[in-house]
């Protein structure tokens, strides 16, 4: 057995926090992620640092806020080369792990061809970005259903993106935004051949792949499923009835905010409509039935661990990269916002023996998840790590200050859209602050009083004095997370 503990990574792609039946929301079938619940550190207030996906990757996987590192949005030709030996992939290769990355990887671009990367420390890399068709080029997921003598181009619909315009209108793309109603007849992906399964499949097989016996493993599973189009398998859309399920977080007034943040080309990947405009229920129907889909897949991967004796021996993570709109706010998708559907994400953190069962609501960045790793193998946290360690928390530690006071989050230009807006959230226990610069328009939103963001405080007089205690704090909070500086060694 290897004297450090292996490492399985199950990130999934854009869930909202509130997706977990063990967590609070009684119509979501997750019996797996329920029982990982009474196994792990949970976290019900864990934040992304961009609610967008190579930024949010980037700074997770290195511990640095985006704007530090530069990988502020999706679209760029690689992760910075310079800062590729800060990837926690990388570290733990030259330490000796045998690492390896199954699905999506999002350092860089995947528009239309595979991502280009640099020395990220993955030795088996099984690549592929999403379950649609027209991108199949180095994608395993595509060669795996070949081999079994399919026709993938049968299987696997084209999302119906070819040019930066179409990315630009993409919620009027079917095959990428939209909602996809699966029968019995007309199935969409079936369970069988889908990528979420696939991953699942080769995770085992690199879980099982002959190694040295004292060598470690870290192991990314990253599906790229319950990221839109809303296209579930039928097997679990069917256990789903739209009109039983509650829908989006939805007021009139929303609209109108909306509307105000539209006219301000503020940027977002669709405008708001009232929700029964896009099948709010069947969109959520749909959601919920790709995440229960993820629950089956990521539960087979613990039983094979516990199976394989391995269990007691591997640190497991399970969380997503962002949230969704899901019709909150009449949104769906992603963009320049920071609404907790969006921002909130869910966080669970495993070791049987070593990491103290638990469910806090202490606030927490998916930056911290770096040094936490660090600390949890007895390494050095390095000095460019910006997040905070929960390492001697989670161990059974007492905890004599609040983790965090505050969190943050960051969208610099982080889509491709032609305003390329900058804002910044900064959310405390009680009180969120949201600032679209060079805009003169922000949020505050009472979350004790408000907790879903209906009601827009900013331009209210009673709350000016908070306005502007926030304001003041969320520019420290930015001067501050800039990258750590070489070591001081005199005077000048």
């Amino acid at each position: 057995m290897p004297s450090r503990p292996n490492i399985l990574w199950y990130c999934t792609d854009q869930q909202r926090f509130d997706t977990i039946a063990a967590l609070g929301n009684e119509r979501i079938h997750t019996p797996n992620l329920d029982r990982f619940v009474d196994e792990s550190a949970v976290f019900t207030h864990a934040y992304c640092q961009s609610p967008i996906c190579t930024p949010s990757r980037a700074s997770f996987l290195s511990g640095m806020y985006p704007s530090a590192i530069g990988v502020n949005g999706n679209g760029f030709h690689s992760f910075p080369r310079h800062f590729e030996d800060r990837l926690i992939t990388h570290a733990l290769r030259d330490e000796g792990y045998d690492c390896g990355l199954i699905g999506k990887l999002h350092l860089a671009s995947a528009f239309l061809r595979r991502e280009e990367r640099v020395d990220d420390g993955y030795d088996y890399f099984q690549y592929s970005h999403d379950h649609k068709g027209g991108n199949e080029r180095g994608n395993e997921y595509v060669e795996w259903i070949k081999a079994q003598g399919i026709d993938h181009n049968k299987i696997l619909r084209t999302r119906g993106i070819v040019s930066l315009d179409d990315y630009r209108n993409s919620h009027q793309h079917q095959g990428f935004g939209g909602f996809m109603e699966p029968t019995a007849d007309n199935d969409n992906v079936p369970p069988q051949l889908h990528q979420t399964h696939w991953c699942a499949e080769k995770a085992i097989e690199f879980i099982g792949r002959n190694r040295e016996e004292d060598k470690p493993w870290l192991l990314s599973v990253n599906p790229f499923d319950p990221h839109p189009p809303f296209d579930a398998p039928y097997e679990y859309y069917r256990r789903y009835d739209p009109e039983s399920l509650p829908g989006a977080h939805f007021q009139d007034r929303d609209l109108e905010h909306q509307r105000r943040l539209e006219a301000a080309n503020i940027d977002f990947q669709n405008r708001a409509r009232h929700p029964e405009e896009f099948q709010h229920k069947q969109i959520q129907a749909s959601y919920y039935a790709m995440i229960e889909f993820l629950d089956e897949e990521f539960g087979r991967l613990v039983d094979y661990l516990d199976t394989t004796g391995q269990r007691e021996n591997t640190i497991i993570i399970f969380m997503s990269d962002h949230g969704e709109m899901l019709g909150d706010h009449g949104l769906a998708l992603k963009g320049c916002r920071f609404y907790e559907g969006l921002a909130r994400v869910p966080l669970m953190i495993s070791w049987l023996g070593r990491i103290q069962p638990q469910i806090s609501d202490e606030l927490i960045e998916l930056v911290d998840i770096v040094p936490t790793l660090y600390e949890l193998l007895g390494m050095d946290v390095p000095p460019w790590a910006q997040g905070r360690s929960a390492a001697s928390w989670i161990r059974g530690g007492e905890l004599h200050a609040p983790h965090r006071q505050f969190v943050r989050a960051e969208h610099y230009a982080a889509t491709n859209f032609p305003d390329e807006t900058h804002a910044i959230m900064y959310r405390d226990r009680r009180w969120k602050l949201v600032v679209y610069h060079r805009k003169n328009i922000c949020e505050l939103y009472d979350l004790e009083n408000d907790p879903w963001e209906h009601r827009d405080l900013s331009e209210d007089p009673d709350y000016a004095g908070v306005k502007w205690d926030l304001l003041q704090k969320s520019y420290d909070a930015t001067v501050y997370a800039r990258p750590a500086q070489t070591d001081r060694y005199g005077p000048f």
